[in-house]
């Protein structure tokens, strides 16, 4: 861990240093995860070291997960890694994890943008709404922009908002007439997905 420390302070200002930040992050995640220090932890911490990495190329913070990324695809992350430990050419590991950097970008960027027209729908329409739908409309919102899962209906809405069945099923079709709703399908396999814009 001392030469670890020492190459990763060597690497930012020192005799060795490192211009290009992806290859530098990718490298820093690299040693630590092989000379794996401790019993639990090492990912999380691996990934925080990438990131300050990243941090310190860029003279500022960065707003990205790294581990949303990784989480995605670990069998991909765990082949590169442990390939890359085996050779002393880290060129895959470096595409790969430049590549999955990306990948936590687009993801903040989708994020951001899925958030900002979430806030809009519901500034939008926040005077249209009841208590009831509200806290369903954001049940269904909770995940991001993906599809609500199996779609919502009169029974997922009664259990999440506690209210008789008739009045599920009247705020649904109240949704849907205001257009916050699209409705899919007919009779008892009606479901329901948000229509943000």
């Amino acid at each position: 861990m001392k030469k670890f420390y020492e190459w990763f302070n060597e690497t930012k200002q020192g005799k060795r240093p490192i211009a290009n930040l992806l290859i530098r992050s990718a490298i820093a995640h690299l040693y630590f995860e092989t000379i794996h220090p401790f019993e639990d932890g090492n990912g999380r911490i691996g990934r925080i070291i990438a990131e300050k990495s990243l941090a310190q190329g860029l003279n500022r913070p960065i707003l990205m997960s790294i581990s949303t990324a990784i989480d995605r695809n670990k069998n991909a992350y765990y082949t590169a890694l442990k390939k890359a430990q085996r050779s002393n050419d880290v060129t895959d590991w470096v595409q790969y994890f430049s590549e999955t950097i990306l990948d936590a970008q687009q993801d903040f960027i989708t994020t951001i943008d899925f958030l900002i027209k979430k806030t809009a729908f519901f500034d939008r329409n926040k005077t249209q709404l009841n208590e009831a739908q509200s806290k369903v409309l954001y049940k269904m919102l909770e995940d991001g922009e993906t599809v609500f899962v199996g779609g919502m209906n009169a029974r997922k809405y009664q259990s999440i908002s506690r209210v008789s069945k008739a009045t599920a099923t009247r705020h649904l079709q109240d949704l849907v007439e205001k257009g916050l709703l699209i409705s899919h399908q007919s009779g008892r396999s009606t479901n329901y997905q948000v229509k943000l814009s």
